[in-house]
């Protein structure tokens, strides 16, 4: 689930592809292949409990309930069982082993990201081309590059993952995170870095946190109590703010924010300002919305003062100078603006625009003491660059119509960095001059992928009510619009989170086998700002559903596909609109793949920070009329005896904390006990493995071509 960013993660995109053979298709028009999977399935008994829940007036059974149990040894069985009923279907469909060897081609090929200057050294992420995790390197001057943390010798299979990492303000000092087994409750290690030596022992049970320094004093960091019961699914729901001195015990860590009934929030995050002299605290009941305060630490009495003192709105800290702070905000202005305000009195009545609200979304940067307001005009990027005054330096050329991510550096940085892609150009990455404006082509993707032979075209479709929703369709140029073309329809929807272009060397290999490939911006997203979010939650959730329908309606009306050759896609979030749809629509779609999917909307809130992502659904218990509204959508309650439900291959992890993957378990149990028809109702469950975030490259290669070879095979496809 999209959770509040207080994380350092370094995310890094898997980018390239190369040649691989097209998909066999039919040669006439008309011409339609066989439809009936040959395989045989005899399910695997799922036993049915007796378990009643009461809501409101209502009663309804959860016959699955046992299956929330991730300690129980029937769950470890039933997990078991219906692994071995998947693989042994996927194992019979005959070019298999030939996507993953296609697969493991594409992204062989080096992966470099852009420097990023810490102390003495310049640092920089690599993998050598199927490293299961990427490698941080490091150099000092004209030297030789050096290892400096390699994530692969953190385990022997490559799952435990490298998942933040912060320095010092002189770069002295580091601590970064590890998650083992995809697990969002991580450990914190400090190092040294001229020696690499480990300081202390590692602060444990740390989760959704960032680490922000004091000098080199110590950091502060958040956490929840750890709980009673399994730490993979038990609910948490009190964030508590610490700060952690070197040298000392982490039990003797001071309690900053979040210890009573009064400061109780789901998210709690810390950043300290570059001169150490202010304590920023945002916290948040949910993902949307934060209260925001601020401690000048100058001042061993000083008090935490309120900048923002409810959660009906956004506002982060950008920067400083001395007390005068740079706000960025959606209070009042739904697309955000910039605001300055002095720390001794920060209320918004003071509040002053610096860059004032567009009609476009934006997201702001600094570096070089200047700042990027990076706009997205129709989910494309446009990048402005502004000095400290609120004047407008210049708009920066970009290399094409894609998505630009970067303009980050410290106060004192000439030059930055950015990357730039789109669904069909691999990402390269440039160098920024803050002065002159110019940009260079710092490095060249090494990915083999032919950007010429293929397009990708932005269209406006009308949903259901009339709203026109952004998609961007991408393929190979001499496609034939038949209605015969191998199609992903791919969505999100939720958490105000924008579904901007990207290059991906899945995605690649399956245009490479001729598939096309859609992304819908529907609402419930980030791509028009605050409303474009607010219009696919709670009550309006199902506009998120007919927005995914309509593009659906639209690719087969424009004969891009036919609904015997589409196949919708998505995960987490997506993973819910995978399992409305297919549930409200079963006709519509070929074949469905829910990944690590919200499936039980009654009961979410119930499992680890669910309760935070209330604002996006409401909950059973908000009310009558929220339950009806749930209860009307929601996967697992909507699948009904005797439908013939699309081809569905449900993907979760036995680790996933986030998502837990009991959403899913139960979802499977009633498609393969009530579902109609020859299509096979599967699920695959990756063990040691969470949400997704650190997943090894091989475990990527494994899962990648078993979705395609699902897909095709459940449309017809023979061989390819």
């Amino acid at each position: 689930m999209l959770k509040k960013a207080i994380s350092c993660a370094v995310l890094v995109a898997l980018w390239g592809c190369t040649e691989s053979p097209s998909v066999s298709m039919p040669a006439e028009k008309d011409a339609k292949p066989t439809m009936t999977v040959t395989q045989s399935i005899t399910y695997p008994e799922t036993k049915q409990g007796t378990v009643v829940d009461h809501y409101f007036d209502e009663q309804v059974a959860d016959p699955y309930r046992w299956l929330e149990d991730d300690m129980s040894s029937d769950t470890a069985q039933w997990v078991k069982t219906q692994n071995n009923q998947t693989f042994s279907y996927l194992e019979n469909i005959p070019y298999r082993d030939k996507l993953k060897a296609s697969l493991e081609k594409l992204m062989n090929y080096e992966k470099v990201t852009a420097p990023f200057t810490e102390g003495d050294y310049t640092y920089f992420y690599k993998n050598d081309g199927l490293q299961n995790q990427y490698v941080l390197y490091r150099t000092k001057g004209e030297g030789e590059a050096e290892v400096f943390l390699d994530p692969n010798k953190f385990s022997e299979d490559g799952t435990t993952s490298m998942s933040g990492l912060t320095f010092s303000e002189d770069g002295s000092l580091a601590a970064y995170q590890i998650s083992e087994g995809g697990s969002d409750w991580r450990k914190v290690i400090i190092i040294n870095t001229e020696t690499k030596e480990q300081l202390e022992s590692a602060l444990i049970d740390v989760k959704f946190s960032g680490l922000s320094w004091v000098g080199n004093d110590g950091f502060y960091y958040s956490s929840y109590d750890k709980p009673k019961g399994s730490e993979l699914s038990a609910k948490t729901d009190q964030h508590k703010l610490f700060y952690h001195k070197l040298g000392t015990a982490q039990t003797s860590d001071e309690l900053i924010f979040g210890g009573t009934d009064e400061q109780k929030h789901r998210y709690i995050g810390a950043s300290v300002t570059r001169d150490n002299r202010y304590l920023l605290i945002s916290a948040s009941v949910s993902t949307s919305g934060n209260k925001l305060f601020i401690k000048d630490l100058s001042k061993s009495d000083s008090e935490l003062v309120t900048i923002v003192g409810d959660t009906n709105s956004d506002t982060y800290l950008l920067d400083n100078d001395g007390s005068k702070l740079f706000l960025v905000t959606n209070l009042n202005a739904p697309n955000k603006k910039v605001v300055t305000v002095d720390a001794t009195n920060p209320t918004a009545e003071q509040w002053q625009d610096l860059i004032p609200e567009t009609d476009n979304v934006l997201s702001m940067s600094k570096g070089g003491d200047f700042f990027f307001a990076k706009y997205m005009v129709d989910a494309i990027s446009k990048v402005q660059q502004y000095d400290k005054t609120g004047k407008l330096v210049r708009e920066i050329s970009l290399p094409g119509v894609g998505t630009a991510r970067g303009f980050s550096g410290k106060k004192e940085s000439t030059t930055l960095y950015y990357s730039f892609a789109n669904y069909t150009t691999p990402g390269n990455t440039y160098s920024f001059d803050v002065n002159t404006g110019n940009s260079e082509v710092y490095r060249k993707s090494g990915a083999q992928f032919d950007s010429e032979a293929y397009t990708s075209e932005q269209v406006f479709y009308s949903s259901k009510d009339g709203t026109k929703v952004p998609m961007i369709i991408s393929y190979k140029k001499d496609l034939k619009r038949d209605g015969n073309n191998p199609t992903i329809l791919y969505g999100y929807g939720g958490f105000n989170a924008s579904m901007t272009p990207s290059f991906s060397s899945t995605i690649a290999a399956w245009l490479e086998q001729g598939g096309v490939y859609a992304v819908a911006n529907i609402r419930g997203g980030g791509e028009y700002g605050k409303q474009w979010h607010d219009a696919g939650t709670q009550l309006k959730k199902q506009n998120v559903f007919d927005d995914f329908i309509a593009a659906a309606e639209y690719l087969n009306t424009e004969k891009y596909t036919s609904s015997d050759y589409l196949a919708v896609r998505g995960g987490s979030n997506g993973g819910l609109l995978v399992g409305a749809v297919m549930t409200q629509r079963p006709e519509l779609f070929k074949v469905a793949l829910p990944a690590v999917g919200v499936l039980d909307m009654l009961r979410y809130h119930t499992f680890t920070a669910g309760a935070g992502w209330a604002y996006d659904y409401g909950t059973s218990e908000q009310s009558k009329e929220m339950f009806d509204y749930l209860k009307g959508y929601s996967p697992v309650h909507n699948v009904k005896e005797g439908v013939k439900y699309p081809a569905t291959l449900i993907t979760t992890g036995d680790h996933d904390d986030r998502v837990v993957p009991a959403h899913s378990y139960k979802f499977a149990a009633e498609l393969q006990a009530k579902g109609a028809g020859n299509n096979p109702y599967l699920i695959r469950i990756e063990t040691n493995a969470g949400h997704g975030a650190g997943t090894p490259t091989s475990k990527i290669i494994d899962q990648y071509a078993d979705i395609y070879g699902f897909t095709l095979y459940n449309m017809g496809i023979k061989s390819l």
